[in-house]
């Protein structure tokens, strides 16, 4: 539930980051910024004054050829920018954590997938900090056939926040977009968080579920959703479509683009 404190909060955070910097300022405040966050300059693509203001900033787009994608159509990619939270098996309905914990995976997805889909799967979580890229783009090539937005709070979806409460992104405002794939359906759920929270969905009215009609088609590495500020994407995969790569580890740092799993059967995937 939102709480009206919560809820005040994040409209006032939002109107200050859609003010508009004066131009002679902008650069020295995204330089700040990105001092204090960790944020990349460098493979920004427009000059840091061409940004109006820090949500405009946030959501800035990158250079070309910033985020490669492995050429290997067999290699699932991270959707996004952030630290690899969690890699979950999805056993009896439930997105089972690593530590143990877990929570209903029909509850987590909504309309957009029935849990007895994914059964077999598996869930990436990856959190996006504020020095992150916070565009989302689809790991793999189809449509998107259905979003479906969640109503609920915007607690902070800091990993420590997160350890402490499992069942958070039950909690969250979400957005969850089903993409159909040769390899089955792929299910991104981009979970809103403190402050701000606007989940944007290209193509997608703010707020509008439902099935999107007509699908859209998409390559892989097209640009799906942003967040303007926050926060948090699971990325979730039937059985004997993906499976995650050993040597990837929660807590590791990843990056648009980054392997997360590969198909069964093929080099380097499971048998």
């Amino acid at each position: 539930m939102r709480t009206p404190l919560r809820s005040a909060l994040s409209r006032t955070v939002g109107w200050l980051s859609d003010r508009r910097i004066p131009t002679p300022l902008r650069a020295p405040v995204f330089r700040r910024y990105a001092r204090w966050t960790g944020a990349d300059l460098d493979e920004v693509a427009l000059p840091l004054d061409g940004h109006a203001s820090l949500a405009a900033f946030f959501v800035r787009r990158l250079v070309a050829g910033a985020r490669p994608f492995d050429a290997d159509p067999a290699v699932l990619p991270s959707p996004a920018d952030g630290v690899l939270q969690d890699v979950a098996e999805l056993a009896r309905g439930t997105v089972v954590r690593a530590k143990g914990e877990g929570y209903a995976l029909g509850d987590l997805l909504g309309p957009a997938g029935l849990a007895e889909e994914f059964e077999g799967g598996h869930a990436w979580t990856v959190y996006l900090s504020p020095r992150d890229y916070h565009r989302v783009h689809t790991p793999v090539a189809g449509q998107l056939t259905r979003a479906h937005w969640i109503e609920g709070a915007r607690f902070s979806v800091r990993p420590s926040v997160v350890a402490a409460r499992p069942r958070l992104y039950l909690e969250n405002e979400r957005c969850c977009l089903r993409v159909e794939t040769a390899a089955g359906p792929v299910v991104v759920v981009m979970v809103g968080a403190l402050n701000v929270g606007r989940i944007r969905v290209v193509g997608v009215d703010q707020g509008a579920s439902g099935p999107v009609r007509p699908a859209r088609p998409l390559e892989r590495g097209d640009e799906l959703a942003r967040f303007e500020l926050g926060s948090t994407v699971v990325l979730v995969v039937p059985s004997g479509s993906y499976w995650p790569l050993p040597d990837l580890a929660p807590g590791s740092a990843v990056r648009m683009g980054t392997p997360l799993g590969r198909r069964p059967g093929t080099s380097g995937g499971p048998a």
